[in-house]
């Protein structure tokens, strides 16, 4: 089991050494988060602003007097009203209802289930030290939820943000907890359009980082973490469920790649196939049995990743 000093890079052995696999890694520009978009903006103009607009409010006959007198007798003051009235004009349309009612409700809504960002600390290389349920949801306040509930709320939280996540059902992380502990890393592969880029997963607690291939051999136990999977089990005897959510370096991943990682999890630890599972065990245990294409092979035919690759047929 790595420990806090381990890298990544302790994970691979003489195995990873001998191997020459890997390309080079290209760096990914990072996605950019979808925003609301603002409506364009209308300004009252014409015959409608300045003095001219007064004379068409239905109340000018009543003020009239003030209104001229006040211009007569202080017309500083008389400018600098006019101009404020017209700065109001020009605000766009819906501005101070719509705008301001989105800003109010977002600023409202977070913090009901969600506190996330509160007791964490970032690490070198950006990813969060300690990241705990607690930083994220309001424990305490969801445990009157039900599972289904809790589902709705993590699923509909994190759709809005480019990152991988998950709740996975208690019976499904069990299996992936105790076969972890037995084999705490794996060798993953990542379709790119050249071919495969090789990434190795390894378990630190409930953490799972990735870092790929070509880092280890290049760096060593200093490799970076390029994608870690947190995974909250706090709720698992109570409600039935683990949640699950990411942190990645988009220099190198973006999201859909990510979660092709996050998805070969479940296809070799989570799996029936007793096939399937025993590439992981030989990867753990009988390094020099282990082949590579093996898992190339256990990739396609799930077809995870083939989105990756469109129109690409495989001849493996």
């Amino acid at each position: 089991r790595r420990t806090d000093r381990d890298g990544p890079g302790a994970m691979a052995g003489p195995l990873l050494q001998a191997w020459g696999l890997g390309a080079a890694l290209r760096s990914r520009a990072a996605l950019r988060p979808l925003g609301l978009l603002a409506p364009p903006c209308r300004e009252v103009a014409g015959p409608g602003s300045g003095e001219a607009a007064l004379e068409e409010n239905p109340f000018y006959g009543k003020y009239r007097h003030k209104i001229q007198e006040l211009r007569r007798s202080s017309p500083d003051v008389f400018e600098s009203r006019m101009e404020k009235r017209n700065e109001v004009k020009k605000q766009p349309v819906g501005y101070s209802n719509q705008g301001e009612f989105i800003r109010c409700m977002e600023e409202k809504a977070r913090p009901i289930f969600f506190a996330e960002g509160l007791g964490t600390k970032t690490s070198k290389g950006g990813f969060t030290k300690d990241k705990t349920l607690d930083s994220i949801l309001n424990v305490e306040m969801v445990k009157e939820k039900s599972a289904e509930e809790i589902k709705q709320i993590w699923n509909q939280y994190f759709s809005a943000k480019d990152t991988v996540y998950a709740v996975i059902p208690a019976e499904k992380f069990d299996l992936i907890w105790k076969r972890a502990q037995k084999c705490p890393s794996f060798l993953y592969a990542l379709p790119r359009k050249e071919g495969y880029e090789f990434f190795v997963g390894q378990w630190s607690g409930t953490e799972l980082h990735f870092t790929s291939l070509i880092n280890i051999q290049t760096q060593g136990e200093t490799a970076p973490s390029q994608l870690v999977l947190y995974h909250y089990p706090e709720l698992q005897k109570e409600k039935g469920i683990v949640l699950m959510t990411a942190e990645m370096d988009s220099k190198f991943l973006v999201v859909h790649e990510a979660q092709c990682l996050a998805n070969q999890v479940q296809l070799f630890y989570a799996t029936d196939r007793s096939e399937t599972y025993e590439l992981v065990e030989t990867f753990n245990h009988r390094s020099s049995e282990f082949k590579y294409m093996s898992v190339i092979a256990e990739l396609e035919q799930s077809g995870l990743g083939r989105e990756l690759r469109p129109g690409q047929v495989s001849d493996k």
